[in-house]
């Protein structure tokens, strides 16, 4: 989204300057450097793969520390380098440095906001990765196609960003589009990014499938929940599971297995049911379908407790599951309208393209202010 060019540069450089020592506060940097030695000294030793889940705790909150110290400090750089920039271009009255200037002045302000948001994700599950599920509602064809619509918005963001995803479940629809996507987003604090997602999304357009060329409207339903860690697995008894195998049928046809390696497990008690394709052994893809069942299970049992302390509180709780979130507009106008937060814009091919962030950025800004209410 472009920034305006600004007449008052010292202000915006103060305004940025002021921001990012906030940040820098609210992260505790001096703490972190701590906290970066230590786990750089655990991951050192010679032992540390011997408890498997200890050594991948150390090394992605590893990783996750490195990354928000080495984020910190080339932003506090790249400012004071700023300064010096404009500096410069006003003592050699040099108009392409003063362009250059202003256009780092624009991003700056994009990436430090971005910072900003990230610190407003504080709660208990919210530094995990996300498992994002995809699932067209009524609609037939439409709304399938619908879903892989989204899929393919939210794939492209990942992209946009260096986020690792993996495809967990994917059911193709016979005519177009998919039956269900399930993916993991693998990134620190995925799942606090992504948390707002959850909900219906709508689209109005004029159907592709129609041959009279009618509008229509299609809902699809997105479901995002934390990824399990080893420390809050939820037991899962063997005599509550039901496991079917069946043969795999992956999009594009890549790399699909033709033996009967995909693994179904439902859980009886409450009716979930999961799925896991994506590995090539029927072994390996019974245990990423446990971890996604135990996934949602741990996500069930949040949202008992959290109706139970809403019922104490007499509070309001989080938004209703298949409540409309947003409103994406291709005719007979060009809309994408967050319901929530009000954010707009009428770049409906940018945003199904990817370029999510200022609705993604809004939604975190309002889940926060909610919570405080």
């Amino acid at each position: 989204m472009p920034v305006e060019r600004s007449n008052d540069v010292q202000g915006d450089l103060s305004a940025l300057d002021a921001t990012l020592a906030s940040i820098e506060k609210v992260l505790d940097i001096p703490r972190l450097r701590i906290e970066l030695g230590d786990l750089e000294e655990q991951a050192g030793a010679p032992d540390l793969w011997d408890d498997t889940a200890k050594a991948q705790e150390v090394t992605t909150r590893l990783s996750t520390v490195q990354s928000d110290i080495e984020r910190v400090e080339g932003l506090r750089r790249r400012l004071d380098d700023l300064s010096v920039l404009f500096e410069m271009a006003a003592e050699e009255a040099d108009e392409g440095t003063l362009d250059e200037a202003h256009t780092e002045l624009d991003g700056l302000k994009r990436e430090i906001a971005s910072l900003e948001v990230r610190t407003l994700l504080s709660g208990e599950y919210d530094h995990r990765d996300a498992l994002v599920q995809i699932t067209p509602g009524a609609g037939g064809v439409d709304s399938q196609d619908w879903a892989l619509m989204l899929w393919r918005m939210y794939s492209r963001w990942a992209e946009r960003h260096g986020y690792g995803v993996d495809v967990l479940e994917w059911q193709e629809a016979e005519e177009a589009g998919v039956k269900s996507v399930v993916f993991q987003v693998k990134a620190p604090y995925a799942y606090g990014t992504l948390a707002g997602e959850h909900g219906v999304h709508r689209l109005v357009r004029i159907s592709p499938f129609d041959n009279q060329a009618r509008r229509q409207t299609s809902f699809a339903m997105i479901d995002v929940t934390p990824v399990v860690e080893a420390a809050d697995a939820v037991e899962v008894d063997e005599k509550d599971i039901r496991v079917d195998v069946f043969r795999s049928s992956g999009p594009g046809g890549q790399g699909v297995n033709t033996t009967d390696s995909a693994v179904r497990i439902t859980h009886l008690p409450s009716g979930i049911v999961v799925s896991c394709q994506n590995e090539r052994s029927q072994i390996q893809n019974r245990a990423t379908a446990m971890v996604v069942l135990q996934t949602k299970l741990l996500e069930l049992k949040r949202l008992e407790e959290a109706a139970t302390m809403d019922a104490i509180r007499g509070g309001k709780g989080e938004i209703a599951f298949g409540s409309q979130i947003r409103n994406y507009v291709i005719h007979p106008y060009q809309m994408v309208k967050d319901l929530r937060t009000g954010t707009e814009t009428g770049n409906t091919s940018g945003v199904l393209d990817g370029e999510i962030d200022e609705f993604v950025e809004a939604t975190i800004r309002w889940r926060r202010t909610s919570s405080e209410e």
